[in-house]
């Protein structure tokens, strides 16, 4: 036990004391809301700066890709990617098994050729390491499971070296994602299946959240009257 526990462990809280005196109960302060930052959708250019950003000549580079793309072309929370093994990959038919989804949930979504071809290069690279099949298939140069700290540490430097000023976070793959399926014009329950939502409303209001294009438009063809 360090000298501040020791010394403050048996002190009472200064508004109990008060409180003991004067018979008024100290008011509890209301909880300041957590800072959320606005969601972020990047662009092509954005993507492929990120992706080249990545060493293709070494495991963790092309691991690196790998992640990048699936978050991306998959959509995926990075929880889901984390949790993934070289097994729930169908690149046949272009399909992911996602077995431990938010809510202890499980899906398949799907993700294109191109994405699988950047997945299939760390596969190749990932036979060199210390992991079986059965480990995860994102995993350290050592074979142990990679931690969603190490993705929120290396995704702000790649997108440093990668000249790009904006905040870079895993989530913000998924946010890209939806948003260019909005503006593919892809159905609802489509986007709503491939994100896993519970419900076409919840991804009707996280489409509106991330994508507004409708208010931008109509603000857009606003004229001014002279």
């Amino acid at each position: 036990m360090s000298f501040i526990e020791a010394t403050t462990k048996h002190q009472p809280h200064p508004s109990s004391t008060t409180w003991k005196h004067n018979g008024i109960p100290p008011k509890r302060g209301r909880r300041k809301p957590q800072r959320r930052f606005p969601p972020e959708v990047l662009s092509d250019r954005e993507i492929a700066a990120l992706i080249d950003a990545c060493k293709d000549d070494t495991p963790a580079g092309l691991r690196n890709r790998a992640l990048i793309a699936i978050l991306y072309r998959a959509g995926l929370r990075i929880t889901e990617a984390l949790a993934l093994r070289p097994i729930d990959l169908d690149p046949r038919n272009g399909a992911i098994r996602i077995l431990h989804a938010k809510g202890g949930q499980s899906r398949t979504v799907g993700m294109d050729a191109v994405g699988f071809e950047i997945l299939d290069r760390w596969l190749q690279a990932r036979t060199s390491l210390p992991v079986g099949d059965d480990g995860p298939l994102f995993c350290l140069v050592n074979g142990k499971q990679m931690a969603s700290c190490y993705v929120r540490v290396f995704l702000p430097r790649i997108a440093k070296k990668a000249g790009i000023l904006r905040r870079v976070h895993a989530h913000g793959f998924r946010h890209t994602h939806a948003a260019e399926l909005r503006g593919e014009g892809v159905d609802i329950g489509v986007i709503s299946k491939q994100l896993g939502h519970r419900s076409i409303a919840t991804t009707a209001r996280y489409l509106d959240h991330i994508a507004p294009w409708d208010v931008v438009k109509a603000m857009r063809r606003r004229e001014w009257s002279t």
